[in-house]
């Protein structure tokens, strides 16, 4: 069944809304500060935000007329030219180049949605997948943005309430087991989800009734999502439940990108 991208791209909307209001009035000082992101500044995340919407683009054109998608020898290019940009420029080209993509998403009328097919990173990807991959990403980064200024700062609601019902299939792209053997239940609010992650020679998170004799973990699915996109560090990490399972050893499956 066809899932629809309306959803998706109101939410990527939402996001890059907040991304604007966050990153719209900061001055260079600010722009220099360290994101989240601990090798980047907040304008280098910006840069990134922003050559990653031309990249979008070029994938939108390639879902839209039925051809392949730009090859990795197309991303460099784009990178060093976004990377020789100004703190300042990064910032507002990136805005500019979000919005535009954005609003590209926003202007596929149905017919465009409906035959919308791109082969990418190994997967077969509607209108709706691509722009859930955009707004995972936009999302994230905007948080690595958001909590450099607030520390407590959390993912958008209306993101984190579409991304959980999808993270298992982020969890078995990102995830590192590295030879930790696990299986518990993990167990989220806000929204209340359930799943069973296990990890080994790969990562499985699958949506699950209740497991009883399992290690559990309970916590906001805000959190959750964090994780699973190595971003729950102990300085950011709310409260949670823990029962025979081991927070820190997770850190270490999903260590982020």
């Amino acid at each position: 069944m066809e899932t629809s991208p309306a959803p998706w791209i109101d939410a990527l909307r939402r996001s890059h809304d907040r991304l604007q209001a966050v990153a719209g009035p900061l001055d260079l000082d600010q722009l220099q500060r360290k994101s989240y992101a601990s090798e980047w500044s907040i304008a280098q995340v910006l840069s990134h935000i922003g050559s990653q919407a031309e990249i979008f683009g070029l994938f939108l054109d390639a879902g839209l007329s039925g051809q392949d998608p730009p090859g990795p020898d197309a991303f460099p290019p784009i990178w060093e030219t976004w990377n020789a940009k100004s703190p300042q420029d990064q910032a507002a080209d990136a805005l500019r180049a979000d919005e535009a993509v954005t609003a590209r998403f926003e202007s596929l009328d149905d017919d465009q949605r409906k035959r919308f097919r791109l082969s990418l990173f190994g997967m077969d990807l509607d209108a709706a997948g691509l722009a859930r991959m955009r707004l995972g990403e936009h999302a994230v980064h905007t948080w690595d943005v958001a909590v450099a200024l607030d520390p407590a700062a959390t993912l958008a609601p209306d993101a984190v309430g579409l991304l959980i019902d999808t993270v298992g299939q982020l969890a078995a792209r990102a995830g590192k087991p590295g030879g930790i053997q696990r299986r518990l239940h993990v167990s989220t609010s806000s929204p209340v989800r359930h799943f069973t992650l296990e990890t080994g020679d790969k990562v499985t998170l699958v949506a699950s009734e209740y497991s009883e004799g399992l290690p559990e973990l309970g916590l906001p699915a805000e959190a959750f999502v964090r994780l699973v996109y190595g971003r729950l560090d102990p300085a950011h990490t709310p409260a949670v439940e823990t029962r025979r399972a081991d927070l820190d050893d997770l850190r270490q499956v999903f260590p982020g990108f």
